[in-house]
């Protein structure tokens, strides 16, 4: 049974396991140190909610949401930055559960929005979104600059 949790320091390397592996996924240079450092930080700072998922008190997989605020809504709002599944556990709607805890807690947190984005070529993650009621918003293009 998959029990979904909000991490603590008690959980850091855990987390910082699926964080590292979740790296991987996306093609970027393992870096354990630097990714347990960044997970400490965040931890201890309070500056994102990390909700993970366990089975049989094993850490399977991770969601981690940034606070945010709308300015034209005037509310806060919440980003859904990272979602990782151990590959091993993908097909025990682990991820769905997952989503489904971020959900609850930007509602009780009394949030206007979740907001999300994923690579294009990750359709099993758009797959799911649009399950849960998600929106793919075609209105605005985003830019980035990297600094």
């Amino acid at each position: 049974m998959t029990s979904i949790k909000h991490a603590t320091i008690n959980e850091l390397d855990a987390i910082t396991q699926l964080f590292e592996q979740y790296r991987l996924f996306y093609k970027k240079q393992a870096d354990l140190q630097k990714a347990t450092a960044f997970i400490k930080a965040r931890l201890d700072n309070k500056d994102s909610v990390i909700l993970f998922a366990e089975i049989n008190k094993k850490a399977v997989g991770f969601v981690q949401l940034y606070p945010a605020f709308s300015s034209t809504a005037m509310q806060k709002m919440w980003i859904l930055n990272d979602l990782f599944v151990s590959p091993d556990f993908r097909q025990l709607k682990v991820g769905k559960s997952l989503m489904n805890a971020a959900t609850a807690y930007a509602i009780n947190t009394h949030a206007h929005s979740l907001k999300l984005c994923t690579a294009v070529d990750n359709h099993q993650a758009q797959a799911l979104y649009k399950q849960l009621g998600y929106d793919k918003i075609t209105t605005f293009e985003h830019y980035t600059l990297m600094l």
